[in-house]
């Protein structure tokens, strides 16, 4: 009696993904906002910010003229610069390089 084995052959066709483009929210000083309002609308926009963080998002647009709020994909950075922009902020986005 003889024992047949067989070979099953897998085939694997992989893609490689290339990973959704980033983007920078960016938050600009202005002279119209208190140092308190921008804090509260940044922990309200960006779900999980914590009160430290937002300080110091607020605190480097105040020293620098600009802060970095968050990298991310597209829609949610275009989602997050309009928020802040309809809460009386000012935002932009640029593509993270």
């Amino acid at each position: 009696m003889s024992v047949g084995t067989s070979i099953i052959e897998k085939s694997s066709t992989s893609t490689v993904r290339k990973p959704a483009p980033r983007y920078r929210v960016l938050l600009h000083n202005d002279d119209f906002n208190s140092m308190e309002y921008v804090v509260e609308t940044l922990m309200q926009t960006i779900a999980g910010m914590t009160q430290p963080q937002a300080v110091n998002i607020m605190m480097e647009a105040h020293t620098n003229g600009v802060g970095l709020v968050i990298i991310c994909t597209l829609e949610h950075a275009e989602f997050y610069c309009e928020t802040l922009c309809n809460h009386g902020l000012t935002s932009t986005i640029e593509p993270d390089e």
